[in-house]
């Protein structure tokens, strides 16, 4: 065999694994990131369809494998560099919002489907029939495909810096090209040559012409850009996605403006990230005496107090900064991952907001919020949470997001930052059917009395306007003037008071009336510790305070009361509801079909029974399963640790590939005999269950650590178990080739399946479950692949 084929592989993976990082940002933004999980995720089967067809076509391929390999790495270079003409034709009548009202967007979908699918189905046929023609050095080869991986990983991380989402695709689909190119034998050179050539050209001509990239209609970007005069001024892509400035003079943020406010509205800039708001440039002056925020519910903390020490959590644009230097704040501590955005209002935006962020009170912190909060030891007078929801709703788009500031145990180190008389705020627009104001209002409650044994309702105060609600948790009781000043606030603003010491029920309607006032019937239920629990399971959505093991604030669905729900709300509103969670088992539905199918299909041509068919599927599905889940837990667990859901997920995905990769080539020398593979898996169950008992508290532990040492301790934490993960892959692929080598293709393709499976189970198992039990039954995924190991073949 020669040494190009290991530099093929690895090429040709670490392509496939940067494609698929790229489809995230790219599908991101054309739609949302949950459509991006649903199609990519299908997309992946590409991988279990590869092992199906070589599983029914082994030998013919076999014949072929000198000129079948460099032309399915050419094509599956050429097909990724396709991907954006594709999607501009595709997407430019379909949205993802209408596939549950539109029978005919399913079409549509399922072309989606199938042009997303050939990239990957044609990269994993040909590493697939790499695996089967060279079994014996599966070692090495397995080595030169994780190495590939993870450097690919690391790779995407450059290129978001380089270029933008529409040049990505073509850019990495020179990699394919490459590696096809790099394995072609002298003798078929010339007859490659002309399709080497169309190949090269056709993705450099699309980095240098790209097409665009059709956005949804009801992305926030679109609806900005249908504006009078509307124009994207400044365009930026980096890791944390494209950033867009739009200006026109029609655009407005007042969020939830008292009608009493006499002034204009200014014009302004709105930063939008991947189409989604992401945040007003608010124009500010030094000598401004006063702010359109201290005519919002937003300024209740300032009428209750006037703290001096301000941290602002997902600080976006410095609209509450530029509120609190008005109001008075000596010195603000504004945290916001987006170092891009934050470079912005440095730089380019900062004639706008009279260069704020490099005011010596403003200390601008470019870090995620939960991790800052866990490395600092600071004081404050006040924390400001960002507004939560937006005006309407959002339709559960957010269900997945992992929010770790909004979860029980981020709201009990905020209040243990706070100083005696400190305050957390935080302001949601009003929803209905009400979900988010009452998780909001549960996690603050719970976080107080996880903390205090003084009554919560003399610490929380909350007020209501036309289309936002306030709550703020004062460490200290709210005292009787601090309750007077809020009245008189609320009277001269025509707002309504919803939460106060001594609050009579009359005075929470008077300006602002609600068509369904059970809203204070629920806010009661929450505030009662006697009748709160019952509150929970009787209400017809999750309200339960989100936590770090189920960090998913915004999934308020329950699948039990599904079915109530389209009897009150109609069958084809619940999905504009709920849509992200649904998006996830619909997803695993699919796949879940797709996969048996795939699976099934080879037993017709090699047979239902015996020949090791039973361990073959126990082996392979038990580690694509096992693997994916510990992946996926390990990238939740390090977003805190580095401060950043990118770089952390770049971290966790190459490191573990990479030592993986060690383990494969570790591999070669161990033997296959049951008791040797079983003493391997041992090892990655007994490393699972120390991740499940100390990796939280050691990460925890160092998390204020420079970064360079958190990468060093990252490597050490995630070693162990991946160098041994590496192993069972080509252990029991080596195993098959001694007892029955044309179960080799089908195994490939279990392995593939479930790991794609495994993506969509791992995450409804984190909504329902939480991400321990992913971790526990990973280890008794690999617990049954040990198990397998005892079969006789």
């Amino acid at each position: 065999m020669s040494r190009r084929i290991y530099l093929g592989v690895g090429l040709l993976s670490a392509s496939i694994i940067a494609f698929q990082l790229t489809l995230m940002q790219v599908l991101s933004i054309i739609q949302w990131s949950h459509f991006a999980y649903m199609v990519i995720s299908v997309a992946l089967l590409g991988f279990g369809a590869s092992g199906t067809l070589l599983a029914l076509t082994r030998d013919w391929f076999v014949r072929r494998i000198e000129q079948a390999l460099p032309l399915l790495m050419v094509l599956s270079g050429a097909s990724m560099s396709l991907m954006m003409l594709v999607s501009s034709t595709v997407f430019g009548s379909f949205d993802s919002y209408l596939l549950f009202v539109d029978r005919s967007q399913i079409i549509t979908l399922l072309i989606t489907y199938f042009a997303f699918f050939i990239p990957f189905f044609l990269g994993a046929t040909a590493i697939g029939l790499v695996y089967i023609n060279y079994v014996e050095k599966i070692g090495t080869l397995y080595f030169a495909d994780l190495i590939g991986s993870g450097i690919g990983g690391l790779l995407i991380l450059l290129l978001f810096w380089i270029f933008s989402p529409a040049q990505l695709p073509p850019a990495i689909g020179l990699l394919p090209v490459i590696a096809g190119s790099v394995i072609i034998s002298r003798r078929l050179l010339k007859r490659f040559v002309p399709l080497l050539v169309a190949a090269l050209i056709l993705p450099i001509v699309l980095v240098i012409r790209p097409p665009s990239l059709p956005m949804s209609e009801y992305k926030s970007l679109s609806g900005a850009l249908n504006l009078p005069d509307a124009e994207i001024i400044i365009e930026k892509s980096s890791p944390y996605g494209q950033l867009n400035v739009v200006r026109s003079p029609a655009l407005r943020y007042a969020p939830g403006l008292s009608l009493t406010f006499q002034g204009m509205v200014p014009v302004r800039d709105v930063i939008f990230n991947n189409g989604n708001w992401f945040g007003p440039v608010v124009e500010w002056s030094e000598t401004d005496t006063s702010h359109f925020l201290g005519y919002t519910t937003n300024h209740l903390p300032h009428i209750i107090g006037k703290p001096e020490n301000l941290l602002l959590l997902d600080a976006g644009t410095g609209l509450f900064a530029a509120h609190a230097l008005t109001a008075g704040v000596k010195n603000i501590t504004a945290v916001e991952q987006n170092r891009v955005a934050v470079g912005l209002l440095k730089n380019e935006l900062a004639w706008m907001i009279d260069s704020m962020y490099n005011l010596p009170a403003v200390n601008p912190v470019n870090l995620h919020s939960r991790s800052y909060l866990l490395a600092d030891d600071n004081l404050y007078d006040l924390i400001v949470l960002p507004t939560s929801e937006t005006f309407g709703g959002t339709s559960g788009i957010n269900a997945l997001e992992e929010q770790y500031i909004m979860t029980l145990e981020a709201l009990g180190e905020m209040r243990g930052r706070l100083s005696d008389n400190g305050m957390i705020a935080i302001t949601s627009w009003m929803d209905y059917p009400p979900r988010n104001t009452l998780k909001l209002l549960a996690t603050l409650v719970e976080a107080h009395e996880a903390a205090s044994s003084s009554p919560v309702t003399s610490h929380i105060a909350a007020i209501r306007g036309w289309g936002t609600i306030t709550f703020v948790l004062k460490k200290s009781p709210v005292t009787p003037d601090e309750t007077e000043r809020i009245r008189e606030f609320c009277h001269r603003m025509y707002f309504d008071p919803v939460l106060l010491p001594g609050l009579d029920a009359d005075e929470r309607s008077v300006y602002n009336h609600l068509q369904d006032e059970d809203f204070f019937v629920y806010i009661d239920n929450i505030m009662s510790a006697a009748e709160r629990q019952n509150f929970y399971r009787e209400y017809d959505f999750n309200i339960r305070p989100a936590t770090d093991n189920i960090p998913y604030f915004s999934q308020f669905l329950k699948l039990s009361r599904y079915k109530r729900m389209e009897e009150v709300f109609g069958q084809s509103t619940v999905p504009f509801l709920e849509i992200g969670y649904l998006v996830v088992i619909i997803t695993f539905l699919q796949i879940a079909a797709a996969a048996i199918i795939l699976i099934i299909l080879p037993l017709f041509a090699i047979g239902w029974k015996g020949g090791g068919k039973a361990y073959t599927v126990l082996h392979f599905s038990g580690i694509g399963l096992g693997f994916m889940f510990i992946e996926i837990t390990l990238i939740q667990q390090f977003i805190l640790y580095f401060g950043n859901p990118i770089y952390a997920a770049a971290a966790v995905l190459s490191g573990m590939l990479i030592c993986s990769g060690g383990g494969s080539l570790v591999s070669s020398r161990i033997g296959t005999g049951s008791r040797d593979i079983a003493k391997v898996l041992a090892l990655v169950i007994f490393f699972i269950l120390l991740y499940t008992v100390f990796l939280t508290p050691l990460l925890r532990l160092t998390i204020s650590l420079p970064l360079l040492l958190k990468i060093f301790l990252s490597i050490l934490f995630i070693s162990p178990a991946a160098f041994f993960m590496g192993m069972p892959f080509p252990l029991g692929l080596r195993k098959l080739s001694v007892h029955n080598r044309s179960l080799i293709p089908w195994a490939w393709g279990i392995n593939g399946c479930l790991s794609v499976i495994s993506t969509a189970l791992a995450t409804i198992i984190a909504v329902e479950a939480g991400y321990l039990a992913v971790m526990l039954i990973a280890a008794f995924s690999y617990g049954l692949t040990m198990a397998a190991n005892f079969i006789r073949l």
